[in-house]
This record gives C-alpha cells, structure tokens and sequence, in this order.
C-alpha cells in the first residue's frame, strides 16, 4: 500500500517561499506520476502541479505557473513543490498524490493521496 506524507507547509508573508516534501514509501514511486493538489475551506480541491513518471514532463495550473515547480527525486521517493512569490490567494492545504487515470489535471486520476499539510500566506 501506497504511503505519502507531506511536510514543509507553514505560515509566510505575501512574497515570501516554501517548499513542500512529499515521501513516498510502499510502492515503485518511479512508476507513477503524482501532482499537487490544493484545498482551501469551502473550496473543491484544485489541481496545482504534476508531473510525469517516465520523462519528468511538468504541468502547472494557470494561477502558479511561473511561481511554482514541481520536481523529484525517484531515488529518494521524495516529491517537491517549489513556491515563489506567495500569495494569501495560495492559502490551503496541500496535498500530494499518485496518478493511476488519464486527466493529469483531474483529482478523479489521482489514487493515492496524503495527508496534507498546511500553507498559509499573510498580507
């Protein structure tokens, strides 16, 4: 069974950066491709990020594109979220996923998920 746990979420100024880890345990974590996802309160969960298994293609939401990288490390078994030039628009939690469907920008493709963890962006 598949196991991701989220880290590096916290609280910044407007402007400001965070990373966010993601490690993988209990599968072939170079076999899958995993995304970010994001959920604010009252919000359905958004897709912020992905990124392929076998050629590291990326994919970005509009809202953080140019702001955001994802990357990883099939090493490791570790994802990372790279986030520039926050914003208090980017508050949620944060979620990390495996892809086991087509629609790279669907949560409905992602079959694994982790806990979350939280990012906050201060005016």
């Amino acid at each position: 069974q598949v196991q991701l746990v989220e880290s590096g979420g916290g609280m910044v100024q407007a402007g400001g950066s965070l990373r966010l880890s993601c490690a993988a345990s209990g599968g072939t974590f170079a076999s899958y491709g995993m995304g970010w996802f994001r959920q604010a309160p009252g919000n359905e969960r958004e897709f912020v990020a992905a990124i392929t298994w076998r050629d590291d293609i990326t994919y970005y939401s509009d809202s953080v594109k140019g702001r955001f990288t994802i990357s990883r490390d099939n090493a490791e078994d570790m994802l990372y979220l790279q986030m520039n030039g926050l914003k208090p628009g980017d508050t949620a939690v944060y979620y990390c996923a495996t892809r086991n469907g087509f629609l790279v920008r669907s949560a409905a493709s992602y079959n694994h998920w982790g806990q979350g963890t939280q990012v906050t962006v201060s005016s």
